[in-house]
C-alpha cells in the first residue's frame, strides 16, 4: 500500500461504514478503528444486537469513507475504501480484539465484539490549494476469505 495511504490510516480514529441489507437497501453507520498496516484490515468494535451487526452477518461486503479526525477546510484528504468482514474464526481476526483495545483502552468496558474488515480497494484524495492527487490501492490477491 502507498506510504501516504499508509500514514494517513494510522492517525485516523474514526471510519463512516455503508452495508446493503437483504432488501438491497444501504445502511450506514460511524466507528472507530484500528488500522493493522501489515495486513491491511480494519478493526472495530460493535454490538452484535446492532442492526448493522446483523446485516453483516447475511452480507459482508462494505465500503465506507474515513476522513482526518481534525478537518481543514483549505486542505480536503479523505480516503474512500471497500472490503469484507472477515468470520471470528479466519486467522486474519486474532490480533482484533488485543490491538482495538491496546489503542482505546477504555472500550474493554463496553460490551461487543471487535469486528476485522479486510479492506481490498482503497483511494485517497489529496486536495491542497494547488494540489490534487488521487492515491490507488488494490488488493492484488484475493484468498479464500471466510467471511462472517
Amino acid at each position: 500500500m502507498n506510504e501516504t495511504i499508509l500514514n494517513f490510516l494510522r492517525k485516523q480514529t474514526a471510519a463512516s461504514i455503508s452495508c446493503v441489507n437483504e432488501l438491497n437497501e444501504p445502511y450506514s453507520f460511524s466507528c472507530f478503528f484500528v488500522f493493522n498496516s501489515q495486513e491491511n484490515l480494519l478493526y472495530f468494535k460493535s454490538n452484535p444486537s446492532a442492526y448493522h451487526s446483523q446485516i453483516l452477518l447475511q452480507n459482508p461486503k462494505v465500503s465506507g469513507t474515513i476522513l482526518p479526525d481534525k478537518l481543514n477546510k483549505l486542505a480536503v484528504k479523505g480516503i474512500q475504501f471497500s472490503g469484507v468482514v472477515l468470520a471470528e474464526g479466519n486467522p486474519l481476526t486474532k490480533q482484533a480484539a488485543q490491538s482495538y483495545h491496546a489503542r482505546f483502552p477504555l472500550a474493554i468496558a463496553i460490551p461487543g465484539i471487535v469486528s476485522t474488515i479486510q479492506l481490498n480497494q482503497v483511494k485517497m484524495t489529496v486536495h491542497l490549494p494547488g494540489i490534487f492527487k488521487k492515491h490507488v490501492w488494490q488488493r492484488e490477491e484475493k484468498t479464500n476469505i471466510q467471511f462472517v
